[in-house]
């Protein structure tokens, strides 16, 4: 599917940009499919073939989308590894893998398609591509975040590949080459790797940037005139704080769409007001394909506010009990998702595959309930939850009530160790004002109407930023341990 988009892609847009770098190099539709054409034959002549793993340890540039697309005409399967973990850490991952060839930088790209092109002008290679009929050919290994565990490996097939395209624009070509729009993940994440395909058949411009920063990015949006915001919670909450936020001319945006991370009711409003947009929060995994719930632009301020929304069309989802067994409206259950966009397993891992696919239904761990209009509000993840006093605490639960508090621009909610209680709540709080945070009391008195009382918090902690992973959300581990370290 990837190989036979590049093509067509290149087909129906020629020269126009595809991808832009941080530096400003284009690379253009035509420019992909001749450019992954020579990276494969390179990647041949160094003996990766159909069924082995190419590993991506190279930034998120354009050398990153031929390697990408050169390894899927050959048959191959990429495996991204994310750039800012550590050393060891991406190491671990690409041994978990199990890799014919590894790159770790992008000249390595470059090298690869001037030897591959010598090849192909020779005649002694032709342009290679697997079977489009080969549905279940694996296609990508997209790793997961880990915050709950070690990373597992996620198989993506051509299968889950199209599914993906088709629940997200329904598969449809553009007619010419389409808007401009901006990479805010790494390309090792689900959001890349599996929505390729349709980002092509759009025939987007993706502009690169080389790191994240909130004010390049409120330029980019404005320079280009860009109609939609893709970002994750904790980017948007950079992105009004920076001090000049209404100095760029914002007018195109159209929507905001935030996934990946819980978005707290306060930043959707803030969110909402400034940028003059709908604000659709989506809710997915890695497993799931980057595919799942959301909430509608047009939503009433209950779901917009307070909850992940519905299914999107062609995916189902249940609140369940511990026994698997359907929970009751409005009860706190196992959140299951079943989407043809799920992933066909992970690699060489039969058993945890099967403890996170029952019966065609992927386990998200993620806690929630449902109300009466099919609405799905998240309340933590199982690993996430505390028992004080006997009574069960969900983070995320608390952490949405909490920042709806005018004073509060980011919070989380983490456990410590009590010698009465076993376990009470910490509030991290960033303050909207550095010179007037909010106390203790004060967060309390907000919180009493609207969760139960032993679900306060107990504890208060000011920081100026909140920690977060690779992938943009919290770091609760790493927050943990410097509420603990200080306690």
């Amino acid at each position: 599917m990837l190989a036979e988009t590049v093509r067509e892609a290149a087909r129906r847009f020629g020269d126009a940009a595809a991808f832009v770098d941080p530096d400003g190099t284009r690379l253009s539709f035509a420019a992909l499919d001749a450019g992954s054409d020579a990276v494969a034959a390179g990647l041949a002549a160094r003996g990766l073939g159909a069924g082995d793993r190419l590993v991506l340890r190279i930034a998120s540039t354009s050398r990153y989308v031929l390697a990408y697309a050169a390894a899927a005409k050959l048959g191959a399967v990429t495996a991204g590894v994310n750039p800012v973990l550590a050393p060891p850490e991406q190491e671990r991952l690409a041994e978990l893998a199990g890799p014919a060839i590894v790159l770790t930088d992008g000249a390595e790209v470059d090298e690869l398609a001037a030897r591959g092109a010598a090849v192909l002008e020779t005649g002694s290679a032709t342009a290679p591509g697997p079977s489009p009929a080969d549905e279940g050919r694996p296609v990508a290994i997209v790793f997961t975040s880990g915050t709950t565990g070690l990373p597992k490996a996620a198989v993506f097939t051509e299968r889950q590949l199209r599914a993906v395209t088709r629940i997200d624009t329904g598969g449809v070509w553009a007619r010419r080459p389409g808007e401009a729009t901006m990479a805010t993940t790494q390309f090792a994440h689900v959001g890349f790797m599996t929505k390729l395909p349709w980002y092509l058949q759009r025939g987007h411009r993706m502009h690169i940037q080389g790191r994240w920063r909130a004010r390049d990015t409120l330029a980019m949006l404005a320079e280009h005139r860009m109609t939609t915001v893709n970002a994750v919670a904790p980017q948007l909450a950079l992105l009004l704080r920076v001090p000049d936020f209404d100095s760029f001319d914002l007018s195109a945006v159209r929507l905001i769409i935030a996934g990946a991370a819980a978005s707290p009711p306060a930043l959707v409003e803030e969110a909402r007001r400034r940028l003059g947009a709908p604000y659709s929060v989506r809710y997915s995994s890695t497993e799931s394909g980057g595919c799942g719930l959301g909430t509608a632009p047009d939503a009433d301020d209950e779901e917009a506010l307070f909850t992940i929304g519905r299914p999107r069309p062609g995916i189902a989802c249940e609140i369940r009990d511990d026994d698997g067994r359907p929970a009751g409206t409005g009860d706190v259950g196992e959140l299951w998702l079943r989407t043809p966009s799920a992933f066909a397993g992970y690699w060489r891992d039969p058993a945890a595959t099967a403890a996170t696919v029952v019966d065609g239904w992927i386990r998200t761990g993620d806690l929630g309930r449902m109300d009466e209009r099919g609405l799905v509000r998240l309340v933590g993840r199982r690993k996430e939850m505390f028992i004080r006093g006997g009574y069960n605490v969900y983070p995320a639960e608390v952490e949405a009530a909490l920042g709806t508090h005018p004073a509060v621009a980011q919070c989380a909610v983490v456990p410590r160790p009590d010698p009465v209680m076993g376990e009470i709540g910490v509030a991290v709080v960033v303050p909207r004002d550095g010179a007037r945070p909010p106390t203790l009391a004060e967060l309390r008195d907000h919180l009493a109407g609207l969760v139960a009382r032993y679900k306060l918090p107990e504890d208060l902690r000011l920081a100026a930023d909140l920690p977060l992973t690779a992938v943009h959300k919290l770091d609760r581990a790493t927050l943990t341990r410097q509420v603990l370290a200080t306690t």
